[in-house]
């Protein structure tokens, strides 16, 4: 009966993958902690377009399913950030790919989205596969009445 469980398991697992397309590092958690037998472990899989609105990036924060990376500049991020959110500017990120989290989500932010969806491109080129960009940046952020850490 446990090798059945154990075949079910891994067999949800990576449909669970399959279908949501979620990353490599996210999928071989899943998988790892279906292998130990421990399906009730396996981390919740966030399904995100490429582009994410800040309501939904305020909510999964707030939840602590995503990593928010701030690409803007020190005095940028000084003025205003997303609580929780990891300064990383865009000039240093090639230098500091290795400090990027993978075991759930990345939403890269900036102040109108566009060094924001260079690091995506350049993330992406670098394999990282669950990169995400905040649509319209700390403008949109703060347009929406998000909460703004200083």
């Amino acid at each position: 009966m446990g090798q059945k469980l154990y075949r079910v398991g891994l067999m949800a697992a990576l449909l669970v993958v399959g279908i949501t397309g979620c990353g490599v590092a996210h999928a071989a958690v899943v998988v790892e902690a279906v292998v130990a037998g421990d399906v009730e472990a396996a981390p919740e899989v966030v399904e995100l377009s490429d582009e994410v609105k800040p309501e939904r990036v305020a909510e999964l924060n707030a939840q602590g399913k995503v990593t928010v990376i701030d690409v803007r500049e020190d005095w940028e991020f000084a003025e205003g950030h997303i609580p929780g959110a990891t300064l990383i500017p865009l000039g240093s990120l090639p230098d500091r790919v290795d400090e990027i989290p993978n075991d759930k989500p990345v939403v890269l932010v900036c102040r109108s989205g566009n060094r924001s969806g260079q690091a995506f491109r350049f993330l992406s080129g670098e394999g990282f596969e669950d990169v995400h960009n905040m649509t319209g940046g700390m403008n949109n952020w703060s347009a929406a009445g998000l909460v703004v850490e200083k």
